[in-house]
């Protein structure tokens, strides 16, 4: 059953390292979780697995791993608290717990045990050198353990100079002694800040008052590492716009000046010749060119001639060429009429490949889409890629169903079936992606503004069978057609969303307190978020 190839994964479970190699074969998680149910043998370095139970660690080991491999992205500065009304001792003791917590988790943090010798924040002094320190090592969050009660009004004067998601939580307290002593009053603690980062007007996040060993922590505190990878890739966005907007496209229209000035959101436009000069470059050094095109006649259907080939790969390596020259982290290109007469093709290929990347790549100079994709990945802890539709036409039979669809711009990994490079649904020229994508749970979403307001508009979707079409699509069922449909058309949305294979959100919900945009929810979950974020439905 197994070929000699053997791929090793390594894992800590309880202190001890093990290697565990599994065949080619079985790589995948869904797989894995087949083994497990069929009480297959794994084949280890050090031992073989004939236990159901061990080989369910194996599993969660796994699960954690690439969970902490994605948490590496976000550095968090770690400032646990106490009030000297109750034990020090006590504070000292369950920050170190929670400091071996997120080691175990593989959570990437800044800690203070080199400001005092009790590695707590309590102090007026003590906070200015913190804040110091934060600020140099350029933390992306704040996580304040309350670890016997809390000086709240240290924590808050820190949050607020450093701008930044703060996480509060501290630890479940014990049963009081039999002289109806306790050591630590953590929960009236995280009362107090509350109130007073509120007086602040510091937004904050809360992760229930749970022990360190219950699973809403790890779920909470995950949850809010990518609130922070949103805020972070949010505030640190420039867009590569090549191309003005399609004159006929007046919904794709945005507002440079103010997404700069309430965003920081910055455009980086440049002319469509500039892009073909930046082709013609590309194309005489070849070498990446090949690779382009030996990957797509690899991993696609190619029924477009080999000159088309090469110039969906050129275009896809100058737009990269550009994109970095630029400092920028997405673009929206003026995908048709104009590019076709220049260079004799559609992009979307070219925009799939980048896709493909994670360098967000949206059509129809959609600055606002390319936003809506960079939130959307950042949620997902860039572990997921994202696609970019048109809202289309409902669905021939089902009440709640609707086409997304676009001319072929969708990352390869987002299909169901092995893409094919060939023509669009409206137009002549070569270089579109055609693939139906996979079904299952989805995330939908659009950053949108006008007037001056701005929000995010969100839910769920779930792929589901319908006709085949062209371009790069995938028919979706919501809960209420009718009820986005008005939300769509009475605004600010246009026909334009993006989509990704991950229940994102709870956590693109709880990122708009930081965003300074509204959340704009087209289903009435509210309330079934927020117990999310409580840390309710635990499975």
């Amino acid at each position: 059953m197994y070929d000699k190839t053997f791929y090793p994964i390594c894992g800590i479970d309880k202190g001890s390292c093990f290697f565990i190699f599994l065949s080619n074969d079985y790589i995948n998680i869904t797989l894995i979780t087949i083994l497990i149910k069929k009480r297959l043998k794994l084949y280890c370095k050090m031992f073989i697995i004939y236990n159901i139970k061990y080989l369910h660690r194996v599993y969660k080991v796994f699960i954690k791993m690439e969970v902490a491999n994605n948490m590496k992205k976000v550095k968090i500065g770690f400032a646990p608290t106490r009030r000297s009304i109750f034990s020090a001792p006590d504070a000292i003791k369950y920050a170190n717990l929670t400091r071996e917590k997120l080691n175990e988790l593989g959570v990437e943090f800044v800690d203070i045990t080199d400001i005092n010798e009790e590695g707590l924040l309590y102090n007026d002094s003590d906070r200015i050198k913190i804040a110091g320190k934060f600020k140099s090592e350029k933390i992306d969050g704040l996580f304040f353990p309350h670890c016997n009660f809390g000086t709240e009004y240290e924590v808050a004067r820190l949050a607020k100079e450093l701008n930044v998601p703060i996480l509060l939580w501290g630890p479940r307290d014990e049963r009081p002694d039999e002289k109806g002593i306790r050591l630590r009053d953590s929960q009236c603690g995280l009362f107090a800040t509350g109130k007073v980062l509120r007086r602040f007007q510091v937004p904050f996040t809360y992760l229930t008052n749970c022990r360190l060993e219950d699973p809403e922590f790890e779920r909470g505190l995950i949850d809010f590492l990518a609130v922070c990878n949103i805020v972070k890739v949010f505030r640190n966005t420039r867009i590569l716009q090549i191309g003005p907007r399609p004159f006929d496209f007046w919904s794709t229209m945005c507002n440079e000046g103010e997404l700069l000035e309430k965003f920081n959101i910055q455009l980086s436009p440049i002319p469509i010749p500039e892009l073909t000069e930046a082709m013609k470059r590309v194309k005489e050094e070849r070498a990446e060119v090949a690779e382009v095109v030996n990957y797509c006649n690899t991993n696609m259907c190619i029924k477009v001639k080999p000159e088309h080939l090469e110039t969906i790969a050129v275009l896809k390596v100058a737009m990269k060429t550009l994109a970095k020259r630029y400092g920028c982290n997405a673009i929206a290109i003026q995908c048709w009429n104009a590019l076709q007469s220049e260079i004799g093709i559609m992009p979307c290929a070219s925009n799939s490949l980048l896709n493909e990347e994670g360098i967000p790549v949206v059509c129809e100079t959609d600055i606002h889409g390319a936003i809506t994709s960079l939130l959307v990945e950042a949620a997902a802890m860039d572990d997921t890629r994202s696609f970019f539709a048109d809202w289309t036409v409902r669905h021939p039979d089902n009440e709640n169903g609707e086409l997304l669809q676009h001319c072929g711009p969708w990352p390869i990994s987002v299909a169901q079936e092995k893409p094919t490079i060939g023509y669009p649904l409206a137009f002549n020229h070569p270089g579109a992606v055609e693939a139906q994508a996979k079904f299952g749970d989805m995330t939908l979403c659009r950053f949108d503004g006008d007037n001056g307001q701005y929000s995010l508009l969100l839910g769920n979707a779930k792929g589901i069978e319908g006709p085949y079409t062209k371009g790069t699509y995938v028919w979706v069922e919501v809960e209420n057609l009718k009820r986005l449909e008005a939300k769509l058309v009475e605004g600010p949305y246009i026909h334009h969303c993006v989509g990704i294979h991950k229940n994102v959100v709870p956590r693109l919900y709880e990122a708009c307190k930081y965003l300074g945009i509204k959340p704009d929810l087209y289903d009435p979950i509210e309330e079934d978020i927020k117990a999310y974020l409580r840390g309710e439905q635990i499975e």
